[in-house]
């Protein structure tokens, strides 16, 4: 009983298959930035700092906001209050509350960015880190390096094929690496970071920041097998 060569693990001699892996690494700008806001207060009682932290964080939303479509995204993340203590004799008191509030700004202009990162670290008490540069999931860069990635597996089967005076016949399997349980390809860190850390400046009016873009890596991996016509030996 004969099987159909395309249902064979391994190919036949007169239809043998060939395995090659094809890569792609592109180097593109950054589409997106990620700035991290922190927002500071003290003061001597609970009230007066949740007073205080509260205008500062307002502050802060009103200006990010401010700037309008250049700013995806402005989210709230972590929020504390936090009572100093201090000794007094044998015992201890509540000498401070703390308070905190942490934010991100999400922005897609660049020249903005620099603005607003100068304009925050110039407001009383206010730290920014950042910027964090990344690609959208959704950035046609992905897919130009999986067809590059397909196109390199295609040359290299060429390649194999022709050192063996055959032909490339037909395509038995495309595949991403994690289809087939292979370890995952190395990719650049989550945007390419390079922090920054910026707190509150001393004089107002400081000129916007001139932040150069991190190039980002786009890296794509796939596994092909092929069919070729007999090989001259």
């Amino acid at each position: 009983m004969t099987h159909d060569a395309s249902h064979q693990p391994y190919g036949t001699p007169e239809v043998p298959r060939v395995a090659v892996r094809g890569e792609a690494t592109l180097e593109v700008d950054p589409e997106i930035a990620r700035i991290g806001i922190t927002v500071s207060a003290r003061g001597t009682d609970r009230r007066t700092a949740l007073e205080d932290l509260t205008r500062r964080n307002n502050a802060v939303l009103d200006l990010v906001k401010s700037y309008g479509d250049p700013v995806e995204k402005l989210e709230t993340g972590a929020f504390s209050i936090t009572p100093e203590l201090t000794r007094h004799g044998r015992g201890e008191r509540i000498r401070a509350y703390h308070g905190r509030v942490h934010l991100t700004a999400e922005l897609n202009d660049f020249t903005t960015l620099g603005e607003l990162t100068t304009r925050l670290a110039d407001l009383e008490l206010t730290q920014v880190d950042g910027p964090w540069w990344a690609l959208r999931p959704t950035s046609p860069a992905h897919g130009e390096a999986r067809r590059q990635a397909v196109l390199e597996a295609v040359q290299r089967a060429r390649e194999y094929a022709a050192a063996l005076g055959a032909n490339l016949a037909a395509l038995v399997e495309l595949a991403d690496l994690g289809a087939e349980n292979a370890p995952a390809p190395f990719q650049a860190a989550g945007g390419g970071m390079r922090t920054m850390a910026f707190s509150a400046a001393e004089d107002t009016g400081a000129p916007a920041l001139d932040l150069e873009p991190q190039r980002q890596t786009v890296y794509a991996q796939v596994n092909a097998r092929f069919t070729m016509t007999p090989p001259q030996l």
